[in-house]
């Protein structure tokens, strides 16, 4: 067992408690990491979503048994995101052809959830009980499911902004509707992704083990533990993170 192996599971283990306090499964932070480390370019994304896989499935059973998935509002987006995903998984861009641009993107949005973090009560009881519009919903998921593919990712860290921003539901069940949504879109992302050849790293057991002791520590923050503001806050965390694994 390599030392760069240990080093990956303890970051591993980090981004995932990380992430999943907010419904994320952590794919952004995975592929920092494995950059980070310099794993082999066509290890990291498949790694990355069977990451997600785990930790979003984690997620989505404990924040459906604490009652904040509703599927009516998740619909609207894994229809149209999923088969973008699967498709755009399988397209193979130069990454300046879009990381600056989605970085700038999320940047703008960790900025925006700071600026509401004061507000994060007032907003979750304006939001509580409203349901997402179908022809929006719809938008969204095809272009979120879009980035999902070409990035690697679950697409998480594009639809939780959003669902705060539209004041489409308060802040917990944003992450469970964000946890749902990545989990479907990293299975889809992961069938077109494996139409093409790709190799998973022999280490991937001990990794898979690390997020999921991460994932169980960070549900219980964002389902009990962590405030609303607190969870606005680890957001932001997460979208700076995001945005900087794209710009290094």
């Amino acid at each position: 067992m390599s030392g760069d192996a240990v080093l990956l599971a303890a970051l591993f283990l980090l981004v995932a408690t990380l992430y999943s306090s907010v419904g994320h499964a952590g794919a952004s932070g995975y592929l920092a990491a494995m950059a980070f480390v310099g794993l082999a370019p066509e290890q990291m994304r498949p790694t990355a979503l069977m990451l997600n896989l785990l930790v979003g499935g984690i997620g989505l059973l404990r924040f459906w048994r604490g009652g904040l998935v509703r599927w009516r509002n998740i619909l609207p987006f894994v229809l149209a995101s999923a088969p973008a995903a699967y498709f755009a998984a399988q397209i193979k861009l130069p990454k300046e052809s879009y990381s600056m641009l989605l970085a700038g993107v999320l940047l703008v949005a960790a900025f925006g959830v700071f600026r509401s973090v004061a507000r994060a009560e007032t907003d979750d009881l304006q939001a509580s009980g409203r349901q997402v519009p179908w022809a929006p919903g719809l938008i969204a998921g095809a272009v979120i499911g879009t980035l999902s593919g070409l990035t690697g990712t679950g697409g998480a860290i594009f639809l939780t902004p959003l669902l705060l921003f539209a004041r489409w539901m308060p802040t917990r069940e944003a992450s469970g509707t964000s946890v749902a949504f990545v989990w479907i879109n990293s299975l889809t992302a992961l069938a077109g992704l494996l139409q093409s050849e790709q190799t998973l790293p022999a280490m991937l057991p001990l990794w898979l083990g690390a997020v999921a002791v991460g994932a169980l520590i960070g549900t219980q923050l964002g389902l009990k533990w962590l405030p609303v503001r607190g969870l606005r806050i680890a957001l932001g965390v997460v979208l700076l993170i995001a945005a900087g694994k794209l710009l290094i």
